[in-house]
């Protein structure tokens, strides 16, 4: 992900999310460093996720797929590219947080190896009031991305 793709990054993320990342959001991460990919298709801009990596530990902020292109594995691509990114600089384990409303994704990061490993109470904004986060994490032990199942 590079400045230039912010603004259909940002198309997606506004269609995708109650409440979105702002673009300042997106750019403070790309400065620090964080990783940033995107997936193209024939159509264009797929989706998105961000992540960072200290000492042995990543973060996947944010993983999106334009929700009129969901449910045809582009998610799973996705975080696949996340998860190899993380291995490539260093990373042992792999953490990130998600709605308990978000049903398809806890099923995704299930089926690709993340377990609930904890709680964030009032964590994510909602509509009447705050919503928690489940704290899920894999650990990269040799051979993990050769051992997942096709897409």
């Amino acid at each position: 992900m590079h400045e230039g793709d912010l603004e259909a990054v940002m198309a997606i993320e506004l269609r995708a999310y109650p409440f979105p990342w702002t673009r300042g959001i997106f750019q403070d991460c790309l400065r620090a460093g964080y990783c940033g990919q995107v997936l193209v298709g024939r159509d264009g801009l797929l989706g998105y996720g961000m992540l960072s990596v200290a000492a042995d530990e990543a973060h996947v902020l944010n993983v999106c797929i334009d929700p009129a292109r969901q449910s045809h594995g582009h998610g799973r691509r996705l975080l696949r590219a996340l998860v190899q990114e993380a291995r490539v600089r260093g990373a042992a384990r792999v953490f990130l947080e998600v709605r308990p409303s978000n049903t398809a994704a806890i099923a995704l990061y299930h089926s690709e190896g993340f377990n609930e490993i904890g709680r964030r109470p009032r964590y994510y904004p909602a509509t009447y009031g705050r919503e928690d986060a489940l704290v899920m994490a894999t650990e990269l032990v040799d051979d993990d991305l050769q051992a997942m199942p096709p897409l």
